[in-house]
């Protein structure tokens, strides 16, 4: 599933077409994703112009004029494909089963004219959702911090974690504490961290009630590797892919995930990536220098 990096640079790929941009006609080919469409989306959408293409945590916004904030998940396998004959746009071809195209949004872009942005969806994991006010909307409502910027930090995780009985990989997970954290960037993290996903997320709180100097390790290396993966344009992982056809390339620096039984790459370790199962998903570190 595509994590934040990944929800970050669709959104980053799809903002110079999308925003300010006018919403001509959406067009829907199937009456449901993983939830039913909004019975009403093309009616109060159409007319309508592009505001704002934001994210919060792994959600996709589109904040419309005088209108609704549409609230877009990936899921498994939802990517998002701009059709353009202008030269020069962003824009990429490549191969996709039209069988998968569920949503169409015809836009009148200035300068650009008209272009297609197709929501396609093989696994329907994926959906859309409409907000009158995006705050209150209970997918959004009790998320947590960004793991974005220097809002993050080894305070910050301290007051979190403090008297949280769950091992850190578990605390990283929860969304109502770090909004948008996934699986492989908390395994990422922790390595580079040096910290065991088994590792009580209280013990990074001193007796006192301070942040240790675990925490602001910790913060500094899960601010590093999103911004890194950001940077990579994310990780190619199943059926990702970004808004113009290409893949992200932050699964060749992948140090410790989907490692098990190679070698360590922290220099002077000799220790071989482990794979355990925690909370039934997969969690790999390095037995040795992460304690």
């Amino acid at each position: 599933m595509p994590e934040l990096p990944e929800v970050e640079t669709v959104r980053r790929g799809l903002q110079p077409v999308m925003e300010g941009a006018r919403i001509a006609a959406v067009e829907t080919r199937r009456p449901d994703l993983r939830f039913p469409l909004p019975h009403d989306l093309a009616t109060r959408l159409e007319g309508r112009t592009i505001l704002s293409v934001g994210r919060r945590a792994k959600f996709l916004l589109l904040e419309c004029s005088r209108g609704p904030t549409l609230i877009c998940h990936l899921g498994m396998s939802g990517s998002f494909r701009i059709e353009t004959e202008v030269p020069g746009a962003f824009h990429h071809p490549r191969s996709r089963n039209a069988a998968h195209d569920h949503v169409v949004f015809r836009l009148d872009v200035p300068g650009q004219g008209d272009v297609s942005v197709v929501f396609n969806d093989p696994r329907r994991f994926g959906f859309m959702l409409l907000a009158d006010d995006r705050g209150e909307h209970p997918m959004l409502a009790g998320l947590g911090v960004e793991p974005t910027g220097n809002t993050l930090d080894g305070d910050l995780l301290a007051s979190l974690f403090r008297g949280k009985k769950a091992p850190l990989k578990a605390a990283l997970l929860d969304q109502t504490l770090i909004a948008g954290l996934g699986n492989i960037y908390v395994a990422e993290a922790l390595w580079r961290a040096g910290l065991s996903p088994r590792r009580g997320a209280q013990s990074l709180v001193s007796a006192s009630g301070v942040a240790t100097v675990r925490a602001r390790r910790l913060a500094a290396s899960i601010r590093a590797v999103i911004a890194d993966a950001i940077a990579a344009g994310g990780s190619t992982l199943r059926d990702y892919a970004q808004a113009d056809g290409s893949l992200g390339y932050f699964q060749h620096s992948f140090s410790v995930y989907g490692r098990e039984g190679q070698a360590c790459r922290k220099p002077g370790c000799n220790g071989v990536i482990a794979r355990i199962v925690q909370s039934g998903r997969s969690t790999f570190y390095c037995p040795v220098c992460q304690h």
